[in-house]
């Protein structure tokens, strides 16, 4: 089976069956492939796992 990543508004990442409408809130983050790859590409990329919107009231 093949998944898609998919990112919200708070930057936060997870992966979706390729093929079924993405849930409200979350878009395509250009990165198709078996789940394995999806999960690999991001544990890769999300390095810090708080939403976005904690980020930016944190100092630092």
């Amino acid at each position: 089976m093949t998944h898609v990543v998919v990112v919200n508004d708070e930057e936060q990442y997870s992966i979706w069956p390729s093929g079924r409408p993405l849930p409200p809130g979350w878009h395509d983050a250009g990165r198709t492939g078996t789940e394995d790859e999806c999960v690999a590409y991001i544990e890769r990329v999300w390095h810090d796992i708080r939403p976005r919107s904690v980020r930016d009231r944190q100092p630092g």
